[in-house]
């Protein structure tokens, strides 16, 4: 799961927003290093992703990637499931999803000790909307050009917009088998603190 599910998934309250997000960010033992519901969050995060990546659908949909893409369709995955997830908000959230990004961007504005390279890129994420931008297809070509220009390998995102657009409609199946699973177990996370 990329940014937005994080998101959606981690808790409406701002320490679960940020660590939510901070999962992404932040390396590493957490014990003591954030308050609790904050360290709360990044668990979680890391909890949905390892569950992520061993689900039975997601494994699917990655086995749906030429064999060529197959190191890097994992990251593909991640933001197309949050292309549906934009396209789609209705179905998964009551909030409408410009006041959810709102909200998330408000939270993340007003935090002075972002970590890392999250400190650099929050002010691009709120001025250029970058959770709602998900929701259009073609902005996906410059998620994933500026993922590969973070990788050691960057070639490894060419060509994959052509084969989106043709795995489109079994992919987004596979988010919708799967998202509401990763919604329970979530919450079931939320609930016991991860």
């Amino acid at each position: 799961m990329n940014y937005l599910a994080h998101l959606h998934l981690g808790g409406p309250a701002p320490q679960q927003l940020l660590g939510s997000l901070y999962g992404d960010f932040v390396k590493g033992t957490l014990e003591g290093r954030f308050p609790p519901a904050l360290e709360a969050a990044i668990r979680l995060h890391r909890h949905i992703d390892s569950y992520t990546d061993r689900h039975p659908v997601v494994l699917a949909a990655l086995a749906r990637f030429p064999a060529q893409r197959r190191r890097f369709a994992g990251i593909v995955l991640d933001v197309f499931f949050d292309h549906c997830l934009a396209q789609h908000w209705a179905d998964y959230a009551e909030q409408p999803l410009a006041q959810f990004t709102g909200n998330f961007y408000r939270v993340l504005l007003a935090e002075p000790e972002l970590p890392g390279r999250l400190a650099r890129i929050a002010p691009f994420m709120a001025v250029d909307d970058w959770l709602g931008a998900y929701g259009d297809f073609a902005t996906l070509e410059q998620v994933f050009n500026g993922i590969a220009r973070r990788l050691s390998r960057p070639a490894g995102m060419s060509g994959v917009m052509p084969e989106l657009e043709r795995l489109y409609e079994p992919l987004l199946a596979d988010f919708r088998e799967f998202y509401p699973q990763l919604q329970a177990f979530a919450a079931v996370g939320r609930v016991s603190g991860s």
